[in-house]
């Protein structure tokens, strides 16, 4: 996909969002975005299924409630990106990512969270030495109870 492309979709995607009858919901499944820069893009809601995205710059993109399931992140910048409701791949295609401290922080307060019924007791003590502060910086943000 060239630059000119993309700029379509995602121009479409913003008029999309805005509710205007001419916009059209970023449908990214599979692309090639290698090296790409989106760089603060407004990807909410895209389709970026299986999408090639290593050594993209995805810094301070929105990708809230995107769909990223299969997508290659390796590599890609994710620094303040907001990937908050957004389906991020626990796979290898995520491996080597970019990021700050918030995604680390919502991956943690996801573990946390987890019920430990079926773990070993190795990996149920490894869960409760994450730092309280770790712990309750998501849980405090979106009012759950503490774990």
């Amino acid at each position: 996909m060239n630059k000119k492309e993309l700029n379509e979709i995602l121009e479409l995607h913003k008029k999309w969002l805005a509710g205007k009858p001419d916009g059209k919901k970023a449908d990214l499944q599979y692309a090639d975005l290698q090296k790409a820069d989106l760089q603060y893009a407004d990807l909410r809601y895209a389709d970026l299924r299986g999408a090639d995205l290593r050594n993209a710059d995805l810094q301070d993109a929105d990708l809230r409630y995107a769909d990223l399931r299969y997508a290659n992140l390796q590599k890609a910048d994710l620094r303040n990106a907001n990937l908050d409701y957004s389906v991020f791949p626990l796979w290898c295609g995520s491996f080597d990512i970019i990021t700050g401290d918030k995604l680390v922080k919502q991956l943690l307060s996801h573990i946390v969270r987890l019920n430990k019924k079926g773990m070993s007791k190795e990996v149920k003590q490894f869960i409760n030495k994450i730092p309280k502060k770790f712990r309750n910086e998501m849980t405090e943000r979106y009012n759950i109870t503490e774990v």
